[in-house]
């Protein structure tokens, strides 16, 4: 299965299993434990502090935003549908930490293979590499193919977004259908038994 590292970063807004809802980034040892899953990021010399937290959260809350007008018309994700941040500074946050640090591709072709892209590396701290790495991957996200494709999870008390990866997917795992569809066979039990 594909991971794109701007839905890791939205789902770190999870349900938390009683009903609730849980923010894995709420503490700095949330966040350390939440650096070594990042697919393909540039985590080495990343130090989990409050204020990469802060940053990191901030940054989030941009990406939620703007997962929810990509959603849109369907409904956002409940977690945060009745508090986004607006569409503009959304773009203006996620904007400006993509650019913390300059990127100069470089095309690497050995005798021996195939061309590929890298970059040089920056002289950015880790933490604002890391930074700027998730507003990229983001941006990339949003003008990918995989947009199309990116929903809101409706099962009862879910709050993840995931893309769709086959037609008739309404949930963003199988726990959430059998939610969904428990809430459903009760809803029915009580309006045909009143």
């Amino acid at each position: 299965m594909e991971r794109w590292p701007a839905l890791d970063l939205a789902s770190t807004i999870r349900h938390d299993g009683a009903g609730g809802v849980c923010d894995d980034l709420a503490t700095v040892e949330g966040l350390a434990r939440w650096l070594p899953e990042l697919p393909g990021m540039p985590v080495q010399g990343v130090g989990a502090s409050e204020e990469l937290r802060l940053r990191i959260t901030g940054l989030r809350a941009a990406v939620r935003a703007l997962f929810a007008r990509t959603v849109s018309p369907g409904p956002a994700s409940p977690a945060d549908a009745h508090r986004l941040m607006p569409h503009e500074e959304a773009l203006a946050r996620l904007n400006a930490a993509a650019a913390l640090e300059p990127v100069a591709p470089q095309l690497d072709w050995p005798a021996e293979g195939v061309p590929a892209a890298a970059t040089l590396p920056s002289a950015a701290d880790p933490d604002t590499r890391l930074l700027a790495a998730l507003a990229r991957a983001t941006i990339t996200f949003l003008t990918g193919p995989e947009r199309e494709l990116l929903r809101a999870c409706t099962a009862p008390r879910c709050v993840r977004y995931f893309v769709k990866s086959h037609g008739r997917q309404e949930w963003c795992k199988p726990s959430c259908a059998d939610r969904a569809r428990a809430a459903r066979h009760y809803r029915r039990r009580v309006s045909s038994s009143g």
